[in-house]
């Protein structure tokens, strides 16, 4: 097996760890040189791509890829590696055998907090969740076109080792904004990384919520992990109130509940299903700084 990973940021590398633990080879992307040593060093053949030239030496490595997995952003023109391969791909990865999307559970749109599975209409709100949208079709037309099974990952709010409550707590970051009834979805880094590698052993493609079995409050999270490191947590912030870039408001634009029933349904056992129990695994490991 030869897994190809196109942007192996944090997610990313997540994946090339869960495929390198079954002996896989992994070949990545990043956007620099020292990102790229240190992917070196943890074991993915790497190679800096900038979304606009696939060069000699990275496209001949995805002539030997049996797997890939896209986690790059949108771009203005779209989804930068369906603009480079589009109708091409099965002639530049000939051993493909299954693809890998990561996208958002942005997509779906605001719910006003009820729940969504794969089968709920999606009606994304922000620019980048419709361009998600759009890349995931794109995905999902040319694993058809090609006879390759293409699966969309949908992921939450993405939590681990180095990116956590904790960390935003040590920093003086964390913030507890209140909005009434608001509610997130989260999922832990690991868990992308195992799922990943679940849906290309199995083969399975189509549409999966990659997310974790309690949504809730993000207050919450912040109240659970100050009393972990028994600290105070910060004082409560009116959300109407709150100074917050456009991104971050635009979070608390969408309110949804997101099941995960069909990727367990497939067989798929969460090690991280909640974030109580995460977030004190991660403090009981001294692994929440990374």
């Amino acid at each position: 097996m030869h897994v190809m990973i196109f942007g192996c940021g944090y997610s990313g590398t997540a994946i090339a760890k869960a495929f390198m633990a079954d002996g896989a080879r992994v070949s990545g992307t990043t956007r620099s040189e020292d990102k790229a040593t240190l992917l070196r060093s943890q074991g993915i053949d790497a190679f800096v791509f900038d979304g606009d030239v696939l060069d000699e030496q990275l496209s001949e490595a995805m002539g030997s890829a049996t797997h890939l997995v896209q986690s790059i952003a949108p771009r203005d023109n779209g989804d930068p590696l369906i603009r480079l391969v589009n109708d091409r791909l099965p002639d530049m990865m000939p051993a493909l055998q299954w693809i890998g999307y990561l996208s958002t559970v942005g997509v779906y749109g605001d719910h006003k907090g009820n729940w969504v599975t794969e089968d709920t209409p999606c009606t994304p709100v922000s620019g980048r969740s419709k361009e998600r949208l759009e890349a995931e079709e794109g995905w999902l037309a040319i694993g058809a076109e090609a006879g390759i099974p293409s699966a969309v990952l949908r992921l939450s709010g993405i939590y681990g080792p180095g990116r956590n409550a904790f960390c935003n707590l040590e920093r003086g970051t964390a913030r507890r904004l209140i909005k009434k009834d608001q509610v997130f979805n989260r999922i832990r880094v690991e868990d992308i990384g195992a799922a990943t590698r679940f849906l290309a052993a199995h083969g399975f493609g189509g549409i999966y919520n990659v997310t974790d079995d309690l949504p809730g409050p993000p207050q919450d999270v912040i109240v659970e992990a100050a009393r972990l490191m028994g600290v105070e947590p910060p004082p409560e912030q009116p959300f109407e109130t709150a100074e917050l870039t456009s991104m971050a408001r635009s979070f608390y634009g969408e309110n949804k509940r997101v099941s995960n029933a069909k990727l367990k349904a497939a067989g798929f056992a969460f090690a991280f299903p909640n974030y109580p129990a995460s977030l004190a695994q991660l403090m009981q490991s001294n692994s929440w700084r990374g």
